[in-house]
């Protein structure tokens, strides 16, 4: 047997360690393990809740968009506050916005490496890549110039005695498979990728004000004041401006990353049969569309034991089966839980740390262990895309077929759905997924439009907070899965504060009963044909996009000074 230690896990956001024990060649047993302290809930008690979004964006560099949306529609569940049609449409604009952009760099920046040989591109035939992209979509930037550009560029790179960012990578790995032309147009896509996640994140800017850390939302709507008449507010001349980058997001979506990504599986269709893990799968409903959040563009919900027949719909935010459901524990997380140590809903969660050592059979790491109704949940795209295939949802069916029949063209052979089931499943529902956020960012700009030709202008809803406690809870279905925020809130003030984020659920370690979370049991059987390369074990790590700084927030207990920074 042989133990490996990844630390850190590299292509993320923050700090994962993971350790794998390999026998025969597959992986007999692992853990997951977050490097960083937890604390942004400490920082929040005692403020006021019309604040919290302004903080709990700095949980992550990347994520801070979902966790500000979150965060004051949990004030606003617990105030019962209705949100105006106009501020849900112009939230509902920036969280579909953003999540192309994440779904986007996930793939060609953070995952593909793991699968597309950057070093092989170099003896590419450029005319045969580009006649291979051809057989796959009509992608009007496949042409031979621009292929034999990129690769030119890669080969300035190796001339200069370095690949830049491409440097650390396993080129040449026996599971690296990818003909040399696959791997030419794959590159090409990467560098166009970067131009388009950039297009994305600009519709957030525009309507956040700056990104990341977008500044307008408010707990009762958004500070967008909208007003036909003047040019400092959300004006139709802006709301064109924006239709415009949504315009320019269509073909690379669907003509680049849909096919890329099926081709990809297609080429790796062996593993379909690695990275199952957890099969109790976890999403909410998504793009209110009323006032109160009990109409959803998106469906969520719950699945069992990846049976579709077992879906049970969330239906609106104050939906019981989900609020009831969340706990979380501490059993094998550096926390103590005063006064009983079992898993606990996150209205009652604490967090008191207590680190030891790394043991395999006790604490391990900074990261909670959620359940749902007791049971261990997979989170993310895949979750999302198989509940919204079982609800009915058109979009979603449709896009999954394509990438489906795409790939089963390119493998000679059919690709059931039952094939998501998997590492490379994982990667396929995430494009289908940004598939289905471009047609909901159409969607969401057309009704916004429709909306303010009615002659509604409003945006926000003032909040009151009455004396003594009320509690609320706000979810979302981020780009990596399920978050959601708990709140407690006592004469106006935060008394609680708990964030359940997606890497909370699937990077966490064993729960109570001692089962494993979802990175653990995906590695299981995982093969690894070189403990000094585990490629293998990047591959399944990597398909759940992990966002540690989310899952383990960072405090300076000390609160010593880092940084001052003068505006002259």
């Amino acid at each position: 047997m042989t133990r490996i230690s990844i630390d850190p896990i590299t292509r993320i956001e923050g700090h994962l360690r993971i350790d794998c024990e390999v026998e025969n060649g597959k992986v007999s047993n692992a853990w997951s393990s977050g490097q960083m302290w937890r604390g942004i809930e400490v920082i929040l008690q005692g403020r006021d809740p019309r604040d919290a979004w302004v903080f709990t964006q700095r949980i992550c560099g990347v994520c801070t968009t979902v966790h500000a949306i979150v965060s004051v529609r949990a004030v606003e569940n617990a105030l019962n506050l209705e949100v105006p049609l106009n501020a849900q449409y112009i939230r509902n604009l920036i969280i579909t916005a953003h999540g192309i952009h994440d779904h986007i760099v996930h793939f060609y920046q953070l995952a593909a490496l793991d699968w597309v040989d950057i070093v092989s591109a170099l003896s590419a035939d450029p005319a045969a890549a580009a006649k291979l992209g051809a057989t796959l979509s009509d992608y009007r930037r496949n042409g031979v110039q621009e292929i034999r550009q990129i690769q030119d560029k890669l080969k300035a790179f190796v001339g200069s005695g370095q690949l830049g960012v491409f440097a650390s990578g396993y080129w040449g790995h026996p599971a690296m498979k990818l003909p040399p032309e696959v791997n030419l147009l794959a590159a090409t896509h990467y560098f166009h990728a970067l131009e388009y996640q950039r297009i994305a994140n600009r519709i957030v800017a525009i309507l956040g004000g700056k990104t990341p850390h977008i500044q307008n939302l408010a707990v009762g709507g958004v500070a967008n004041p909208i007003n036909p008449d003047s040019q400092s507010t959300l004006t139709l001349e802006r709301l064109f401006a924006i239709k415009a980058e949504i315009d320019k997001l269509g073909e690379f979506v669907n003509q680049a990353m849909i096919p890329d990504v099926a081709a990809v599986g297609a080429l790796y269709a062996d593993w379909t049969k690695y990275g199952v893990g957890v099969t109790d799968y976890l999403s909410v409903p998504d793009l209110p569309l009323d006032t109160r959040g009990t109409r959803f563009e998106l469906p969520g919900g719950s699945i069992t034991k990846g049976d579709l027949a077992t879906f049970k719909p969330i239906t609106s935010y104050q939906d019981g089966y989900f609020r009831d459901g969340v706990k979380e524990s501490v059993k094998h997380a550096w926390y103590d839980y005063k006064g009983d140590d079992q898993a606990r809903h996150p209205y009652e969660g604490q967090t008191n740390p207590r680190h030891t050592e790394f043991q395999d059979n006790g604490k391990y790491s900074w990261i909670k262990a959620p359940g749902f109704h007791g049971q261990r949940m997979q989170v993310g795209p895949l979750a999302n895309v198989l509940a919204m295939v079982a609800a009915g949802h058109e979009p979603t069916q449709r896009h999954l077929n394509r990438v489906l029949e795409i790939a089963s063209a390119v493998a000679g052979t059919p690709i059931p759905v039952e094939a998501l089931h998997s590492t490379i499943g994982r990667i396929a529902a995430r494009a289908v997924r940004c598939a289905v956020l471009l047609e909901s960012l159409q969607n969401q700009w057309q009704l916004l439009i429709n909306n303010i030709a009615k002659g509604d202008f409003d945006t926000f809803n003032r909040p009151v907070f009455p004396k003594g406690e009320i509690r609320g809870f706000g979810y979302h279905e981020a780009p990596r899965g399920v978050l959601s925020h708990w709140t407690v809130i006592e004469n106006g003030k935060i008394r609680n504060y708990q964030a359940v984020v997606p890497s909370t659920w699937n990077a966490s370690p064993r729960d109570d009963a001692d089962a494993p979370g979802p990175y653990e049991a995906a590695l299981l059987d995982n093969p690894v044909a070189n403990p000094e390369q585990p490629l293998e074990v990047l591959r399944t790590i990597h398909s759940f996009d992990p966002c540690i700084a989310c899952a383990v927030h960072l405090l300076d207990a000390e609160r010593q000074t880092r940084v001052r920074v003068q505006v002259v």
